[in-house]
């Protein structure tokens, strides 16, 4: 029997404050490989970085694969876990207070990217600085990469 191809995924996002510049971070494993990336942009939100982060992974690991995703971003999980999103494009990308959902140009990303896989399972792991036991290098070294990003797009 074929085992299914399987993929990890380790994503953070760092910035400073409500808005300003960020960075996101990615540790990737499939087919026996390891991927590293980052990047940042100048005007942006936490929140922003935590899903962009999700959205680049998805969009990197080869197609076809059992992907898990390792997030310390409740708004990421709880939103994909419990299909928030479903009610979103329901109601016209409005939430139920009735107003814009945030956003919605990178969770429309992330829909898409996720199709590209057989399965991708959510994941909720402590805070880099909380986190135990096996993912902690993975979310640790997702958090550096963001962070080095955050501070590359500062011009630091």
């Amino acid at each position: 029997m074929l085992k299914e191809p399987e993929a990890h995924a380790y994503t953070d996002g760092a910035s400073n404050g409500y808005r300003g510049p960020g960075g996101y971070g990615a540790v990737l494993t499939w087919q026996g490989k390891t991927e590293e990336i980052n990047g940042g942009e100048q005007n942006t939100t936490n929140q922003r970085m935590e899903v962009t982060a999700a959205c680049v992974a998805l969009e990197t690991i080869d197609e076809g694969h059992i992907v898990t995703v390792y997030s310390d971003s409740s708004y990421l999980v709880n939103c994909m876990r419990r299909g928030w999103h479903k009610k979103w494009r329901e109601n016209g990308w409005f939430n139920h207070l009735k107003e814009p959902v945030a956003n919605r140009d990178l969770w429309e990303r992330l829909l898409e990217a996720t199709k590209r896989h057989q399965e991708v399972r959510w994941r909720k792991v402590k805070g880099h600085s909380k986190t135990r036991g096996p993912y902690k290098t993975g979310n640790d070294r997702a958090d550096k990469l963001a962070v080095a990003a955050k501070k590359e797009a500062e011009g630091d």
